[in-house]
């Protein structure tokens, strides 16, 4: 559904839950919780039992090689917090871990616990110091020299390959939203900033086959980027060139800027910096996209939002946080674009979309498109 940023009678966001013991429970051993679901994981205990069907203690601690100890910590803890679950004596994974498999979104999930267990919660021991210095204290976790996370990564390739994939894998969870969402009817050239490995590039290229990409990225990263687009087989329209995005300039002439995951990570003020060179880059009429999660405007959710903040507020870079809708819309009309409207993705991640338009002739909008693409009743029908 697409919402313009001023309608007042936009749908309220869902209040968040009341505070109960079980939600304090969670609250309070939360990590231990995690460390369960990381273990099923990495112990590969769920992909057991999807694979085998329900198996009993026994066998479960044979094909893991587990002491009999060991498998029931394992068992008890997957149980009790519903990620098992025992019928007749024998285990199976829940049947949400199994809806999650049929659909292929089972791999992206585990991509995103070993980005949180090998990346995220190391720095997370710095929360409170992060907060209290208004810094992210938790990067001394990772070492190295530059003063973001992502730049350090070059050290730790084991890391970068956590990272990458997990980024893949979160975009993929809401991307096929913003392929068929965003309109890019008459549109040549997109500039994808800070693109990754492409995913979001790649999906465009191919759902709109006349679009040229030009993928900018740290040059760290870049040869990675070659790679996947070169595995796609659309390296005559998808190019990476690197760039330090705050210090080069974008490439102009384009019909469309692209920021996906990007404008979490640093402060308004460097967004706002970022999204004056995408209106210098852009032709008039052109659109830059938003692509990333949004918290409510009312600062209460949702509650993914807040969690995948303590990430942003502890470790990548010098600010960032999952930002409200308001905000950005705020950086935009600062940095000269009208005709705001927010594109809401379905789904349990807060993920969002902003399309705005740097003054000129303006695109015509899909509702504009879809009403004069409507066939006109004869009389008398």
């Amino acid at each position: 559904m697409t919402v313009p940023s001023d309608t007042p009678d936009a749908p309220a966001p869902a209040r968040p839950a009341e505070l109960d013991m079980d939600r304090l429970s969670l609250l309070l051993f939360g990590h231990a919780a995690f460390q369960y679901l990381n273990a099923a994981c990495e112990l590969k205990l769920l992909d057991l039992l999807m694979e085998r069907g329900p198996l009993e203690a026994t066998a479960i601690r044979t094909e893991l090689g587990l002491a009999e100890r060991a498998a029931d910590i394992l068992l008890l803890g997957c149980t009790s917090l519903g990620l098992t679950r025992k019928e007749d004596g024998r285990y199976r994974a829940a049947a949400l871990i199994e809806s999650l498999a049929e659909e292929g979104n089972w791999s992206k999930l585990r991509d995103t616990v070993a980005f949180e267990a090998h990346i995220v919660y190391p720095g997370q021991e710095d929360f409170v110091a992060s907060l209290r210095e208004n810094s992210n204290v938790g990067l001394r976790r990772i070492p190295g020299d530059h003063p973001d996370l992502y730049h350090r990564f070059s050290l730790h390739p084991r890391l970068e390959t956590v990272f990458y994939r997990y980024m893949r894998s979160w975009s993929q969870l809401a991307n096929a939203h913003l392929v068929a969402a965003l309109d890019l009817r008459g549109a040549t050239r997109l500039l994808d900033c800070g693109g990754g490995d492409a995913v979001n590039a790649l999906a465009l290229a191919a759902h709109h086959p006349d679009l040229e990409v030009t993928i900018l990225e740290i040059p760290s990263s870049a040869p990675m980027t070659e790679k996947k687009i070169s595995e796609a087989g659309l390296g005559e329209r998808v190019s990476v060139q690197p760039c330090d995005m705050f210090a080069d300039a974008f490439p102009g002439g384009m019909d469309c800027v692209l920021f996906a995951h990007q404008l979490v990570i640093w402060t308004p003020e460097e967004n706002t910096a970022l999204l004056r060179k995408a209106h210098d880059a852009l032709a008039p009429g052109g659109r830059v996209v938003l692509f990333n999660s949004m918290s409510n405007d009312e600062g209460d959710g949702p509650v993914v939002a807040a969690l995948d903040s303590v990430y942003f507020a502890s470790l990548p870079a010098e600010g960032g946080m999952i930002y409200p809708w308001r905000l950005h819309e705020e950086c935009l009309r600062a940095a000269g674009f009208t005709a705001i409207e927010r594109v809401e993705v379905p789904g349990w991640t807060p993920h969002g979309i902003i399309v705005a338009t740097k003054p000129g002739t303006e695109p015509v909008t899909r509702s504009e498109a879809e009403s004069e693409s409507e066939p006109v009743a004869e009389q008398g029908a």
